[in-house]
């Protein structure tokens, strides 16, 4: 980490502009119409109780906390900044310039000083053999490679003594913005209500010290094919699987809640209509409509490909078209469920009074049915969310997913696949992209089980009560 905060001076002293692609202005969009949900939901009691009650649990506030971290990368992955005569590059990038620029030949292994391979190496004048190469970049500091452990050992112990500084000024950052004192915030530690989630917040702050005072000078997770540091590729990897996610699930929620709620209130024609477009779309495999719409896409590029600026454009553009086609076929199963919903609420007593007062529809859905659908749409969502960061990996993995030069998980996994049969076994490519998803998945796993806790009415702690009473 001492050697990244130079070389990111460094290139950041250059004259720069900023760019921003189709996907980074839809995603960021996506993050400011958040911010305004998250705003409103505060000055409403219920929704601020609902809220509070998933971020003061032990695991939904773990999982945020988590969720806050992929999606810190995400955002700098997603600005673009344009330098003299030079490709533009992120703002990742530039934090990470030396996991970018140290790049290698060819496979080696994590913490590795020397290739995965051999190579024909000229120990003296007219004297080749065939051995294992020193990298250029991993381990260079060592005069010897019996060194590494002793190397490893003082990167982490300073790795932790980092993460602990950071871990006790966040601590009182984050107390001084609550009004609390030093002796308060120590108190409210260990309380069992916030021991887990101060306990998660020092793991983070360590994990992210430790792997940047190693990455300064080693491959904590090797190289692939091309000597490209795989953990520089797995960052990289999470813009793509959130990007995705977000973009897709803003396509799919307004298209099942409008039919959906139109299926349930209306009834009559209008419902066999809706129910005759989502059944028809449902009975399609999905695979062949995305396949068609990749292939679809591929023959649109090609022809336009002189009126495309870069190979970046050309890429998002494709990322953005799976987005597309993951939405436009993904809102079946929401709008089923708000269809049934919407009918129950109709035939509610406080409904069905206020359409005898003679309220307009307009009224009804604001006042009454919407209100009473937020919970099963935020749910919904959510747990939808975890089904769409598998689903690029999937896609990518058959060939109908991203661009090959975007950096994704999915494209990680089918790069690795035939590096299984080697002897030796090249595994860190696959295993980074599992790890990269399984924190996302499980994190939006947790996160989607605490808020359907929250706002279920069912579940919640007057549903108990009165279960308790009875």
């Amino acid at each position: 980490m001492p050697g990244l905060i130079p070389a990111f001076a460094s290139v950041a002293t250059e004259p720069m502009g900023l760019q921003l692609l189709p996907t980074d202005l839809l995603f960021l969009g996506a993050l400011a119409l958040a911010a305004v949900y998250g705003h409103s939901a505060a000055r409403e009691p219920l929704a601020r109780a609902r809220w509070s009650r998933v971020l003061h649990s032990p695991g939904g506030g773990i999982a945020c906390l988590v969720l806050s971290v992929y999606l810190a990368v995400a955002v700098l992955d997603s600005v673009r900044v344009e330098r003299a005569e030079q490709a533009p590059l992120t703002v990742l990038d530039l934090v990470l310039t030396p996991l970018r620029t140290g790049m290698e030949t060819t496979y080696s292994a994590p913490f590795a000083t020397h290739a995965h391979a051999r190579e024909n190496l000229e120990h003296a004048p007219g004297l080749w053999v065939r051995d294992y190469p020193r990298l250029k970049f991993g381990g260079r500091h060592l005069a010897l490679p019996e060194e590494t452990a002793r190397d490893l050992v003082r990167r982490i112990a300073l790795g932790t003594a980092l993460g602990f500084g950071v871990f006790v000024v966040l601590t009182l950052v984050i107390n001084q913005l609550r009004g609390r004192s030093l002796r308060g915030a120590i108190t409210q530690w260990w309380e069992p209500a916030w021991r887990w989630h101060w306990s998660a917040l020092g793991v983070l702050c360590l994990g992210i010290t430790i792997v940047g005072c190693l990455a300064d000078g080693w491959h904590v997770l090797g190289t692939d094919k091309v000597g490209q540091d795989v953990l520089y590729l797995s960052l990289k990897s999470v813009r793509t699987g959130l990007v995705l996610a977000v973009l897709a699930s803003l396509i799919t929620l307004p298209i099942a809640l409008v039919l959906g709620v139109l299926a349930g209130y209306r009834g009559g024609w209008v419902d066999d209509v809706i129910q005759y477009l989502y059944t028809t779309l449902s009975s399609i495999p999905g695979v062949l409509l995305i396949a068609a719409a990749a292939l679809s896409l591929d023959l649109f590029l090609s022809r336009e490909a002189g009126a495309l600026h870069s190979l970046a454009l050309r890429a998002d553009l494709r990322l953005l078209a799976l987005c597309a086609v993951l939405g436009l076929t993904g809102w079946t199963s929401l709008c089923r469920l708000l269809r049934a919903e919407t009918m129950k609420l109709s035939t509610i007593e406080f409904v069905a009074s206020a359409r005898a007062l003679g309220s307009p529809s307009a009224a009804l859905l604001r006042r009454h049915l919407l209100p009473n659908l937020m919970p099963l749409v935020i749910i919904t969502t959510v747990l939808d969310f975890s089904s769409l960061v598998l689903a690029e990996a999937v896609l990518t993995y058959i060939d109908i997913g991203v661009d090959p030069s975007t950096e994704s998980w999915g494209n990680l996994i089918n790069g690795a696949r035939l590096e299984l049969a080697r002897e030796p076994v090249i595994w860190w490519s696959l295993a980074s992209a599992l790890g990269g998803m399984f924190g996302l998945v499980l994190a939006a796993n947790v996160f989607a089980d605490t808020v359907r806790d929250a706002f279920d009415p069912r579940l919640g702690p007057d549903a108990k009560g009165v279960q308790g009473r009875a």
